[in-house]
């Protein structure tokens, strides 16, 4: 009889290869199931599988809304924003009824500020068509803002289709359960087949979210707890003794370096002069103080003398920030200044500034000029 670690690993091969079995498939989903049924995480937009037995049924809005604010960004970093939106806006029609300053200076914080702009336009276009969103995959693409991910997210665990649900923890789960060589840019059309040869035909919006739990708590980047993990016995990893060099990746390039330089000025009663970005671009349609040009591809000036305008302008730091291609650092000058507010700028009162929509990059700014200026205060 062939030893046990062989008979795992012929397993993932005949796996990769599209010549497993359909119950072979079958079997890692049940035990998955079985595994959320007991481990899932409780998350505000999610419906448990005990609520669900007891009637309760996923909201498309708060699916839909979570998965938009959950595109490369923490479970964690999510939660609080989302508790604010839909207090605020409980329903797609209210999103849609709301003013997009208000959506973005909600959204401020939570980064990827694109996003934001195609929730509103997505809010208005589902509200126009009876406040229904599309069951299907292809449906849910037509809207802004939905991609393929958030797509099949949304049409397996709002409305139970059996979608391919391919998030960074899945790749990653399924990477090292069949121990995928292939780097993981590459391998990506791989992850997906096998993933759909997993889905069940039942419960697929739970099996997407088992998986994507399991990739979270359990298969983990560093350190995973395979011990604990309900599909160890599949998992062609595990006899390598080294899954975290699963998923396989390329070396990454180093991100390039921008500089620029943001001035920061108040006036007596300690407003802040600010000015909205352009609606189109990296952060578009955002709050900021005056800054240089930099740009993604261009570095801004990083002197005084390259203010909008003039003031006894002092040093007040430098920050850093990095963004998805590049990384940015800025200059801060601040001066307490008097007189007309420059075309195109607003001033901003001190127990207003906390709820402008600054993105983070601007609350750095700000902070190293005046701390604790952003923080919420009284009126």
């Amino acid at each position: 009889m062939a030893p046990q670690h062989e008979t795992r690993k012929a397993a993932a091969e005949k796996a990769v290869s599209g010549d497993a079995s359909e119950g072979e498939s079958l079997d890692v989903s049940a035990r998955l199931l079985a595994w959320y049924d007991a481990h899932h995480r409780d998350l505000p937009w999610r419906v448990t599988p005990g609520a669900f037995s007891r009637g309760a049924r996923p909201d498309p809005y708060r699916i839909w809304l979570s998965e938009v604010m959950l595109q490369q960004t923490t479970v964690e970093a999510v939660k609080a924003y989302f508790r604010t939106f839909v207090e605020k806006w409980p329903t797609v029609e209210a999103l849609a009824a709301a003013p997009a300053e208000d959506v973005m200076k909600a959204w401020a914080g939570l980064g990827y500020y694109s996003r934001a702009r195609n929730l509103k336009a997505c809010a208005d276009l589902v509200a126009r068509q009876g406040g229904r969103f599309p069951d299907t995959e292809a449906g849910l693409r037509e809207l802004p803002g939905i991609g393929a991910y958030t797509a099949a997210a949304i049409a397996a665990i709002a409305f139970d289709r059996p979608a391919a649900v391919i998030d960074g923890n899945v790749e990653r789960v399924i990477s090292r359960l069949y121990s995928i060589e292939t780097p993981l840019d590459e391998a990506k059309p791989e992850i997906r087949a096998l993933v759909e040869k997993l889905v069940p035909q039942k419960r697929p919006g739970d099996f997407a979210q088992a998986m994507m739990d399991l990739g979270a708590t359990i298969c983990t980047p560093r350190r995973p707890r395979c011990m604990l993990c309900p599909v160890r016995e599949d998992c062609s990893a595990i006899l390598s003794g080294d899954p975290e060099r699963f998923p396989v990746r390329l070396p990454k390039d180093d991100k390039p370096l921008r500089r620029g330089a943001a001035f920061v000025a108040q006036r007596d009663d300690g407003a802040i002069l600010l000015r909205k970005r352009p609606d189109k671009g990296l952060l578009g349609g955002m709050t900021e103080v005056p800054t240089t040009a930099w740009t993604a591809r261009i570095d801004g000036a990083t002197t005084p003398d390259a203010a909008p305008f003039p003031a006894d302008w002092r040093r007040a730091g430098r920050i850093g920030h990095v963004f998805t291609h590049f990384a940015l650092e800025l200059e801060v000058f601040y001066a307490h200044i008097k007189g007309d507010v420059p075309d195109g700028h607003f001033w901003s009162l001190a127990h207003e500034i906390s709820g402008e929509a600054l993105p983070t990059v601007m609350k750095k700014v700000i902070e190293a000029a005046i701390p604790g200026a952003t923080k919420k205060r009284p009126h």
